[in-house]
This record gives structure tokens, sequence and C-alpha cells, in this order.
């Protein structure tokens, strides 16, 4: 079968023939539909980013997939069932962590990720997984359901900061999205049409017109020019924010968002930066975060469970949005063009093959 790929020393993807894989007991073998690409794919490939299966030369890229079941073996699904496939495994003996549903909690060395990490990804015609790393999805979502990956990172990041506030009546109001990506703007529908924020604000570094833009104003949100306000500025030039949510990978984001929080507010970062020395006035930010009892939080990852709410999710989102957002589904033939990165590409996705009802 056709796959996508990075091989060893390679700087770029490429169309590798390798064999089609046969379920293990537990497993399901399925036929995929489509493989989203996003930042994380571009650093794998650059080689800041994951690691290689052992002995093998290359890595199967993709871990935003969804498919349909060719062969359910023993496993609670049937031919024909739309799915999308969670991307962390056990690295060999399960442990503590996947035994208890929580995969997205294990430290490094105890996990592999498909497609990024230790093993092979979706980016094929076919892969294989156990099925309780299978979640179900509704048919109609067969086009748009490679959106539910980032958007289960998304709504743990947004559990585990609610979580940091469970202490107290917290009603959330205001939210500034840091990063207008794929990620952040699903993030700012997510808010908006899951979460109920009344006011929504998101960050990036674009001229207008710009399609990203478009849809963050489409979404009633307010567009933030980081070259004229900065993060740690957001609180007065606009207002205090009960959550900021990063998505930047840019390193000082995660200090000037406590500037930019209300008290009592709560900053979840996502964005995995590479080693950055600067200064920080550390004392006046720790102080801050005491008096006013504001909080940080990181987050990778996510589990079934938020697999499964991201489903739902992805439900409510209204047609325009994910057609604005998904702005290029590219065949085996120009497979290439799913991974330009340029000023028109929000998100895109390779296809495999297409849905047909059974």
């Amino acid at each position: 079968m056709n796959a996508i790929a990075v091989e060893r020393g390679g700087e770029r993807p490429v169309v590798v023939d390798t064999a089609r894989p046969t379920p293990a007991p537990g497993e399901a073998l399925v036929r995929t539909l489509r493989v989203g690409v996003d930042g994380t794919d571009q650093e794998v490939i650059a080689g800041g980013h994951g690691g290689f299966p052992t002995d093998a030369d290359h890595l199967i890229l993709g871990h935003e997939a969804v498919g349909v079941v060719e062969d359910a073996g023993d496993t609670r699904f049937s031919p024909g069932d739309v799915v999308v496939p969670t991307v962390r495994r056990p690295p060999g003996e399960s442990n503590e962590y996947f035994d208890r549903g929580e995969p997205d909690m294990a430290p490094s060395g105890e996990y592999y990720e498909r497609g990024i990490e230790g093993a092979h990804g979706f980016m094929s015609e076919y892969f294989t997984s156990p099925g309780e790393y299978l979640v179900s999805l509704p048919r109609e979502l067969a086009d748009v359901g490679f959106l539910v990956e980032p958007l289960s990172v998304a709504e743990k990041a947004i559990e585990l900061a609610a979580a940091a506030r469970s202490s107290f009546d917290w009603a959330p109001e205001s939210a500034l999205v840091l990063g207008n990506g794929s990620l952040g703007l699903l993030t700012l529908a997510l808010l908006r049409d899951r979460h109920d924020y009344e006011r929504l604000y998101c960050l990036g570094r674009r001229d207008r017109p710009d399609p990203t833009i478009d849809i963050i104003e489409e979404l009633g949100a307010t567009y933030v020019d980081s070259r004229e306000t900065p993060v740690e500025a957001v609180a007065d030039a606009h207002e205090p924010m009960d959550l900021v949510y990063e998505a930047t990978g840019y390193a000082k984001h995660a200090f000037a968002t406590i500037e930019a929080l209300a008290p009592n507010g709560v900053g979840a970062l996502l964005g995995v930066p590479e080693p950055w020395e600067f200064e920080i006035d550390g004392g006046r930010l720790h102080r801050e975060m005491v008096l006013e009892n504001k909080a940080l939080v990181g987050s990778v990852n996510s589990n079934v469970r938020h697999f499964e709410a991201a489903v739902e999710a992805l439900g409510t989102l209204p047609e325009w949005f994910c057609d604005a957002l998904v702005t290029g589904v590219y065949g085996l033939g120009d497979f290439e063009s799913a991974f330009v990165d340029d000023d028109t590409t929000i998100k895109t996705a390779v296809q495999f093959s297409a849905y047909e009802e059974r």
C-alpha cells in the first residue's frame, strides 16, 4: 500500500510502498479517508520533534486521521463504521497511565505517539489500531473527522483550566486565544459554541485582508494584532481575561499571559518552544500570581474522553466555519500541496479514499 513518510536523513515527505498491516487480536483494520496536516508534522519532517520507530528507516506521518472500519476483528465495531484514532500508544508493555485511561498524562518515555514519536502514523491507505483507541464518528462528519484530534486537544486544555479554578465559583466570560492558526481558530469556535464565552479575542501577526482574520470576526471575536498590542498590553487595551489559551509556542507568551489575566484567571499553555533564555521580572510575576489568584497550566495530547467530547463539538460547528478553515484537501498524486505553509493556508488534509455509504 502507499504511505506518506519521512525517511531518515530526509527533509521532505515522500510516498513509500509498505506492507498493508494485518490486525492483531483486539485490533481493527481501518481504511483511511483523510489525514490532517499540522505544525507538529512540519516539526517532525524538519527533525525538530519526535523520533523514528526502532530499526525503521522511515516514519509514516500523520496523527489527525479519520477512516472506515474494513475488518472489525473482535473489536466492538462493525465494518463500515467511521472512526477516529487517538494518538498515544504504550511503548511495549502497558503502564499505569494507559491502564487508567490517561495516556495523555504519561511523561516522556512512557508512551509512543503515532506519526510523531516511535510509532508509524496514519498517513497510509490502511492502518490498524486496538479497538480501545478508536472513537466512533457520525457518518455525516466523515469529511471533517480529521478535525477531531485538534479539537480534542483544545477540549482537554479547557477542561484543565476549569479544573484549576474548581476551588471556587468560577464563571468565566472573556477569553484570549494566542495564535490564529488552525488550532487557535478551532479553539475560538469551541469557546463560543460549546463553552459559552461571551467575549472572545484572538491574537495574531497578519495584515488585512487575511482569511484567518475574516474567520475570527465572523465568529464575533476581536482580532488583536500583536505588533500593535502585545500580550502584556491586552488587559489595558481591551480587558483582563478570565482565560488565556496559548497556541503559539512563543516562549515569552507564557509569562506575558500572567499580565493578560484577570484576577482569578487561568492560562492554558499548549505551545512547545525551543530552549530560549531571556530576562523577566520573576518576582513581580510570582507576586501577581499569588495575590491575584492566577494560575498557569500546561496541557498536551488528549485521551478517549476528550476525543468523544470533540466529536460532539464538531457536530455543533457551523458549516461555513469548517468550509473556511479547511483550505485544501489533496489526493496522493498532489500530496505535497498539503504540506505547503503560506499565508493562504489554514488547514489542509491528504485524502486516501472517499467515504461510501454501505
